[in-house]
């Protein structure tokens, strides 16, 4: 029974280090950053590079995805839509692409492309059913006291609160919690509400989360109830709604910080975008130093408005 007993922990032993050597490869194998994500969720494009039309190849069908969330596809009931078939509607949506973002119009994803589809952005799209929305809601490059105007409103629209609405009250409420790099969101939000209320006639107000507000602020993952899910590390940041909706989530599953390192998003920064569609202002694809451009390089720091901003802001509610 003795021998029995030592033969039985012997084997208990060795498989005990079999399962730990095999643990620590797989961990070694997806090393997982201090956030716990497993990928980046536009990385799956860089794979793309150098793809054109006529082609499958795997990996197509998200980059498909990719455009649609954007509002730069629609499939609509083609055959296509879910397949690596790279056809005549990817080529064309990659081509309006390439031209909102003014890069050389190929139709093919260059390297160019490829990487500036790969920087982190806002996920609110820049297009609805494939036309500039800002372009049919007054004339491109209007003349203002800072020169050139850029600036654009939601489409149909313009989207504005009602002019007896100055007063705008916000609450907290995630369903995710504990987000690291947040733990000042409050004082940085009402940083960033206080840049469009130096340029306007807003007033902003925190209220308790049980209080009825016109904003509401929360992080969150995945799918969250608003039908435009969060696609997880390094994608879509954050989106908000024109008024008067008034919902602004942030992604859970980002890397935020109030002071950013090279692989951090700015907290402020992003705020102040995501505050300028809750006021009615839409994506700026011209001007990439202004507020309302939509992509969000990591550790860049970007807080205050330009003047496209303000005149845009200032345009859309009659200020002068």
């Amino acid at each position: 029974m003795p021998a029995m007993a030592s033969k039985t922990a012997s084997v208990c032993v060795v498989f005990s280090l079999l399962i730990f050597v095999l643990l620590s490869q797989k961990t070694l194998a997806k090393p997982t950053d201090p956030h716990g994500h497993q990928h980046d969720s536009f990385k799956f494009i860089q794979h793309l590079e150098g793809c054109h039309k006529g082609q499958n190849v795997s990996g197509l069908q998200e980059l498909k995805k990719y455009l649609t969330k954007f509002g730069y596809l629609n499939y609509d009931h083609s055959k296509h839509a879910n397949d690596d078939e790279f056809d005549d509607l990817l080529e064309s949506a990659i081509k309006s692409y390439q031209k909102s973002f003014h890069l050389n119009v190929t139709g093919s994803l260059d390297t160019t492309t490829v990487k500036q589809m790969m920087v982190p952005r806002c996920g609110v799209p820049d297009v609805v059913n494939g036309t500039r929305k800002g372009t049919k809601n007054h004339n491109r490059k209007l003349k203002s006291i800072h020169g050139v105007s850029y600036y654009e409103f939601f489409f149909p629209g313009p989207l504005r609160w009602p002019p007896t609405k100055t007063h705008l009250r916000y609450r907290f409420a995630s369903s995710a919690s504990q987000v690291p790099g947040t733990e000042n969101v409050r004082s940085i939000c009402a940083q960033a509400f206080q840049k469009w209320a130096q340029v306007t006639s807003f007033t902003f107000e925190e209220v308790p989360a049980t209080s009825s507000a016109d904003i509401t602020i929360g992080f969150h993952r995945g799918a969250h109830g608003d039908m435009a899910p969060f696609d997880g590390f390094k994608g879509a940041l954050a989106h908000a709604n024109p008024p008067t909706g008034g919902n602004f989530h942030f992604d859970a599953d980002e890397k935020w910080s109030a002071n950013p390192g090279p692989n951090e998003v700015d907290l402020e920064s992003v705020a102040v975008h995501e505050i300028g569609h809750l006021l009615g202002l839409d994506h700026n694809l011209d001007l990439p130093d202004a507020i309302m451009y939509p992509k969000f390089s990591y550790g860049i720091v970007k807080r205050d408005l330009t003047g496209d901003d303000i005149d845009g802001i200032r345009a859309l509610y009659g200020l002068q």
